[in-house]
């Protein structure tokens, strides 16, 4: 940028974005200089290197307001997996706000992954776990489907919904 360029001839496009040709350094800098604006090296490798007229804050500035939106969206697209924890014992109103998180994720476009956690003497009961995750399952009919039907990982028995519009 500006007296940082070695080069003794540059390749120097205007800020309006015409082609001025091949001219001297001194020159670009004078051209620059009379504009207000910065001397930058767009291309070094090119021979003479390319040198471009600009506002180099705003251009800094505007790159970085695209890179951010170009992160939002990202992540706008990604999807996450909310985890749901349940026992096998449980409560029916603890069960109904539980089934409520449910479906907001699924309305979010969320997966969500149901965990009932067995301690203990509860590892007898694991049919009961079963009963729970087919519950859910016809509670969420239409909001969400089972990608990962329920299956055993140690102490603790585990399905994935996955949103249906997906």
């Amino acid at each position: 940028m500006n007296e940082e360029i070695t080069s003794s001839e540059v390749r120097l496009i205007l800020d309006d974005g015409s082609q001025r040709g091949v001219v001297p350094i001194k020159e670009a800098l004078a051209l620059a200089a009379e504009a207000g604006l910065d001397l930058v090296e767009v291309s070094a490798s090119a021979t003479p290197p390319v040198c471009r007229v600009m506002d180099f804050s705003k251009y800094k500035f505007e790159k970085n307001k695209k890179d951010r939106e170009a992160r939002k969206k990202q992540r706008q697209n990604q999807i996450e997996t909310k985890e749901i924890k349940f026992r096998p014992k449980i409560e029916d109103h603890d069960y109904q706000t539980k089934l409520r998180h449910i479906r907001r994720f699924l309305e979010e476009g969320d997966k969500v992954k149901l965990v009932i956690r067995f301690r203990g003497r509860e590892m007898m009961f694991q049919d009961s776990g079963t009963e729970l995750l087919n519950r859910v399952t016809q509670d969420v009919t239409g909001l969400g489907v089972v990608e990962k039907t329920p299956e055993m990982q140690g102490r603790q028995q585990v399905m994935i919904i996955s949103p249906v519009n997906n």
